[in-house]
């Protein structure tokens, strides 16, 4: 087996937060803002903001973790080092649970996106198929060797911008002021503290959709000076994705209404071009459009190259099957991990719907940044840079929201990992002594 070689720390400021951006800047503005809206109305404001604030304090924590210990890996090396090694198990076993999950609902979502613009039938089974080829292109094309190049994710990211900043200014256009105030005012906020579970459950699904900051703290080995670089690019891509997202979801509920905004997403997965539609300048449509099939197509490509990374380093170790140990000679690519994940997020793509992928991956991803949190707090005094009552805030933060997703995901979720301690268990017996 080869060893892994140290990495060339080429990324600067911009360069990790334009990393970031590429991360979080698909399915959680494309989609998961329409499936929010249904649980919580217009209260989607709040929940867009209140989740900001949990994922700055889980930011902070994997910020001082990636200064700390630059390596790449995330909390699944940092729960390896500073808590048990169970701990880092865990945490590599729900990262892959959640963004596979994440994935699927890129390639629903995707799917749905292209289909409804293109005016093809869009009923569940060939959205779900559709999403299914694309699960099977993309994980050819990086079993075979690709990967999203920096140039790429700079474009995918501009255009992404481009689209919901013309979505942004044409949705004001056309508001019906007269209706303003019965849609967006502050009432219907404060509304929202009427009925804190659904607040707080829609804040669990919101904080997914910040959760790509993750990617630059993996970045902990290509990264200049990564002990100031990291904390400033991931702060501020949390405040812009949060400025992005609130100015998304206003501009929806303003333009069509919560109610209207909820139901395009649960009928056809393409929430943002379908109120996009309802503008004075309906052309933006398109460009909305293109922008979200790229901007999850991107994700859906990124998420493939991170979950079989951590998938061969975690049968590097032997908490998975040590037959997933193997790197291509020719591709350089780990080519029998990234037909697991495909694989495995194919059996999510064929649940077929968005709002359970994404939930599930509402709950795991929160018990991961649970495990980020514990980590942050077993720092030496010498290595934290910040209060540790920020990785408290985000500790019960996290473990608090997971609950509030519906009982039968987190029931499942809790299911999935009870299968995998069981593996590991199974596991480790099996390794040679």
């Amino acid at each position: 087996m080869n060893e892994p070689k140290s990495l060339a720390r080429v990324v600067g400021l911009w360069g990790a937060v334009w990393m970031g951006l590429g991360s979080i800047l698909g399915t959680g503005v494309f989609v998961s803002l329409g499936i929010a809206t249904g649980v919580i109305g217009s209260g989607i404001v709040f929940a867009v903001a209140l989740a900001a604030l949990v994922a700055t304090a889980n930011g902070l924590s994997s910020a001082q973790l990636a200064a700390a210990h630059p390596v790449s890996g995330g909390t699944y090396e940092y729960g390896h080092k500073f808590i048990h090694p169970a701990a880092g198990f865990t945490a590599g076993w729900m990262f892959l649970a959640a963004k596979s999950a994440s994935a699927a609902t890129a390639a629903l979502g995707c799917a749905g996106y292209l289909l409804h613009t293109l005016g093809m039938l869009d009923d569940l089974l060939v959205r779900v198929g559709v999403a299914l080829a694309l699960v099977l292109i993309l994980t050819a094309l990086v079993a075979g060797g690709l990967r999203r190049s920096n140039h790429a994710n700079i474009a995918i990211v501009t255009l992404t911008l481009t689209a919901l900043g013309a979505f942004v200014l044409f949705g004001w256009l056309s508001v019906d002021t007269s209706l303003l105030g019965q849609r967006l005012g502050p009432g219907t906020w404060l509304a929202a503290l009427d009925t804190p579970a659904s607040l707080l459950h829609a804040t669990a699904l919101m904080f997914v959709a910040y959760t790509g900051y993750g990617r630059i703290a993996t970045l902990g080995e290509e990264v200049r000076d990564p002990a100031k670089t990291i904390p400033k690019a991931i702060i501020a891509t949390l405040v812009l994705s949060m400025v992005l997202y609130i100015s998304v979801s206003a501009t929806a509920v303003a333009v069509v209404g919560a109610e209207s905004f909820a139901a395009s997403t649960r009928q056809v997965a393409a929430p943002l071009e379908v109120v996009a539609r309802a503008f004075r300048h309906p052309q933006v449509a398109w460009l909305v459009a293109v922008g979200a099939v790229t901007a999850m197509a991107g994700v859906l490509l990124n998420l493939l190259l991170g979950l079989s990374r951590v998938l061969l380093a975690m049968a590097r170790r032997r908490e998975m099957p040590a037959a997933l140990d193997r790197v291509s000679q020719s591709t350089s690519s780990p080519t029998r991990a990234v037909w697991a994940i495909g694989a495995f997020i194919a059996c999510l793509v064929l649940l077929g719907d968005i709002k359970t992928t994404w939930s599930f991956s509402a709950f795991t991803v929160l018990v991961y940044y649970g495990l980020t949190n514990l980590a942050a707090l077993r720092l030496p005094p010498e290595a934290r840079r910040f209060p540790r009552w920020v990785s408290v805030a985000g500790l019960v933060s996290c473990f608090g929201l997971a609950f509030f997703v519906e009982w039968q995901i987190w029931l499942a979720g809790l299911g999935v990992l009870a299968v995998g301690w069981i593996w590991r268990a199974i596991a480790l017996r099996m390794a040679p002594r």
